[in-house]
C-alpha cells in the first residue's frame, strides 16, 4: 500500500511517499481503507520534534523503538472498513467510519488497523456522519474530542461569556460551535485573516491578537479557553469573573507549574487532554448530523502532497482544518 513515512525528524520534506506492507487486523481490530485524513499542528510538532522538553525523549523513544517501523504519522481519518478481526462485533465490512487513532498514529496511508474498542494506545472509532464527505469527517475527531472535553469541563450556563484564545484551529472552531450550542456569548481571538471565518461559524465577537489584548479591555469572562498555550497567565486570571474557569488545552511547562501552584480562590484553573472515547465520538456524530456542528476546512491536499500540507500548517495561517484525500471518493 502507499503510505507517507517519517524518514527522520525535521522539516516537511522528511515525509516521503513509499510502498509499505499492508497491515493485517488482529482479533480485536478492524482494517480500514482510508479515504481521507488531516494535518493539524500536533502532527507538525511530532514531525519536527518541536514539543516540550519533557516530551522530546519519550516521543523519540516511542517512535523509534516502541512501535513498528516504518513510522507513519496521522492521528485522524475517515474511510470504509474492509475487514474485521474474529472478536469484533460492533462493526462489519462496508461500514463507513471516522476515527482518532490515538498513539497508534498511522493515518497517512491507504490502510490502517485499530482496535474496534478502546485499546492501550487510545483512539476512538464510530460510524461516519451520513451528511459528511470522507474529507469533512476526517477533520473532526481530534479537534472535536478535545473541544468537547474542555467545553464539558467548563460547565457552561446559558448567557455566560466565553473567550477562546487561538480560536482559528481545529480545536477552536469546534469549541466556538459547542459553546454557542450551550447558549454562551463567545469571543474568539486569533490572527486578523481568520476572524471572518470565526464570525461566520458563530463567534459573537472577534479580536485580532496582534492589535487587541483581551486582558486590557475591561471585559470579564466566565470562561477562558486557551487553545494555544499563550495567554498571559496572571492577567487572564484577573480577567475572569469571581467563579470563572481558566482552561488550558495546550499548556507549556511554565503554565502547568503555575496552574498547580496558583491559589485562585473561587476561580479554577483546569488543564489536560481529552481521553478519546467512542461515546464522545458518537456524540459529535449526532451533533454533526443534526447540523449543530459543521466542519471548517481551509484547504484540501492529495496524499502525494502531504509535505506541502505540512508546510502550510507550519506557517500558522490555516483557518480551521486541512484535509488530505487518500481515496478517489473523499
Amino acid at each position: 500500500m502507499r503510505a507517507v513515512v517519517l524518514t527522520k525528524f525535521g522539516p516537511p520534506e522528511v515525509l516521503q511517499l513509499r510502498e509499505v506492507a499492508q497491515p493485517i487486523p488482529k482479533a480485536n481490530e478492524v482494517l480500514v481503507k482510508i479515504q481521507a485524513t488531516s494535518v493539524f499542528a500536533g502532527d507538525c510538532e511530532i514531525r519536527g520534534l518541536k514539543v516540550g522538553a519533557a516530551l522530546k525523549l519519550p516521543i523519540w523513544l516511542y517512535l523509534r523503538f516502541g512501535r513498528p517501523q516504518p513510522v507513519i504519522l496521522g492521528q485522524e481519518f475517515a474511510g470504509e472498513i474492509e475487514a474485521v478481526g474474529q472478536a469484533v462485533r460492533r462493526f462489519k465490512p462496508g461500514d463507513q467510519v471516522l476515527a482518532a487513532s490515538g498513539f497508534g498514529l498511522g493515518a497517512y496511508a491507504e490502510y490502517v488497523c485499530l482496535p474496534a474498542e478502546a485499546g492501550g494506545l487510545g483512539g476512538a472509532l464510530a460510524l461516519k456522519p451520513a451528511n459528511l464527505t470522507y474529507a469533512e469527517a476526517a477533520t473532526i475527531p481530534v479537534g472535536g474530542l478535545e473541544a468537547l472535553h474542555f467545553i464539558r469541563l467548563a460547565r457552561l450556563q446559558r448567557g455566560e461569556r466565553v473567550l477562546i484564545n487561538g480560536a482559528g484551529g481545529s480545536i477552536g472552531v469546534m469549541a466556538i460551535q459547542l459553546a454557542k450550542n450551550h447558549g454562551a456569548e463567545v469571543t474568539a481571538v486569533d490572527s486578523a485573516e481568520k476572524l471572518a471565518v470565526l464570525r461566520a461559524i458563530g463567534a459573537d465577537h472577534v479580536l485580532d491578537y496582534a492589535r487587541d489584548d483581551f486582558t486590557q479591555r475591561g471585559q470579564a469572562y466566565d470562561v477562558i479557553l486557551d487553545v494555544v498555550g499563550r495567554s498571559p497567565f496572571a492577567r487572564s486570571l484577573k480577567t475572569l469573573t469571581p467563579n470563572g474557569r481558566y482552561l488550558l488545552a495546550n499548556p507549556g511547562l511554565a503554565q502547568q507549574l503555575r496552574a498547580r501552584l496558583t491559589a485562585t480562590g473561587s476561580k479554577q484553573v483546569i488543564q489536560g487532554s481529552a481521553r478519546q472515547t467512542a461515546a464522545d465520538l458518537e456524540q459529535l456524530k449526532a451533533l454533526l448530523e443534526a447540523g449543530h456542528l459543521k466542519p471548517v476546512i481551509d484547504r484540501t491536499y492529495p496524499l502525494e502532497q502531504l509535505a506541502a500540507a505540512h508546510r502550510y500548517v507550519d506557517a500558522g495561517h490555516k483557518k480551521g482544518t486541512v484535509a488530505v484525500t487518500v481515496g478517489p471518493t473523499s
